[in-house]
């Protein structure tokens, strides 16, 4: 297929245990982002077919403790390790109980720049966060891949909306990845919502797809099986619409900055105009 750029899915080398709550195994997938064994493979892979390789794994970090992230490992086409990004945002919502595992991430929002495009990564639940896609914006992505494991039950209405307005709002391509099945485990667990205790996560609904700057997409592929997709992308089209739309030259950064500044404050006070005749309030 000649792929330049090759995007695996969240955590592809393990089952999504985290929904179990419990340590062991799944903690013993964990692994050196820079030479671990899946590393060290996707190293030769990139070299012997001339390609990028983003590889999200769960990764072991010896140097501070073994704490454990869940983590993008980038490698370049000539099989060198050129970084990583560790997942900014952890949810903690229905069965995904990942942060008994890892918490929010400490890399920031790096843009990797390769012989094929400025590529990044924002980790699954980071979709939810428009933020986070705008950081990866500034920072000159030109693609972005969200590499996911996510369940029907869940959040299948947003899946098609969320990448491809991000693509929209930032001007860059957006691959949204997910994984395909349901994965059944050896001890029941509960959800925390008084349902009765279930053995699965729920259906990974695959469904991935790439969204364009220009509001155009992919169709999806399937929900129940397996499936690669190549897609043929042209970054020039980041900027033509950038050009087009000005949507980074209106953006009023300036405004906003005040903004956040405000009510990262722990004396903030929303800007609520209440109609006095409502009453209730001071006149």
């Amino acid at each position: 297929a000649r792929v330049h750029v090759l995007c695996l899915q969240e955590a592809w080398t393990m089952p999504f245990g985290f929904c179990t709550r419990e340590k062991y195994p799944w903690i013993e997938f964990a692994e050196s982002a820079e030479d671990g064994p899946t590393t060290q493979l996707m190293m030769k892979k990139a070299r012997q077919f001339n390609m990028v390789i983003v590889s999200p794994i769960l990764e072991r970090d010896d140097a501070h403790g073994g704490t454990v992230w869940n983590t993008a490992v980038v490698i370049s086409n000539n099989g060198r390790f050129l970084g990583k990004h560790r997942k900014n945002h952890i949810p903690r919502v229905g069965d995904f109980n990942e942060s008994t595992y890892y918490m929010e991430g400490n890399t920031g929002h790096p843009v990797f720049e390769t012989a094929y495009g400025k590529i990044a990564v924002n980790i699954c639940y980071g979709r939810h966060h428009p933020l986070n896609w705008q950081a990866f914006g500034l920072n000159g992505a030109e693609i972005v891949f969200n590499p996911s494991a996510t369940v029907g039950a869940l959040s299948e209405p947003m899946w098609a909306v969320e990448g491809r307005n991000a693509a929209i709002a930032n001007s860059y391509f957006v691959a949204s990845i997910n994984r395909v099945g349901t994965e059944v485990f050896p001890n029941a667990f509960t959800s925390g919502d008084g349902g009765p205790a279930h053995n699965d996560f729920g259906h990974f609904y695959g469904s991935s797809y790439v969204a364009a700057p220009d509001a155009s997409r992919t169709p999806a592929l399937s929900r129940c099986r397996d499936g690669l997709m190549v897609c043929d992308l042209n970054l020039g089209l980041c900027q033509q619409v950038k050009d087009k739309w000005g949507f980074q030259m209106t953006a009023r950064y300036d405004m906003y900055n005040q903004l956040f500044n405000d009510f990262a404050r722990m004396d903030y006070k929303p800007q609520v105009i209440r109609d006095p005749s409502l009453g209730g309030g001071d006149e």
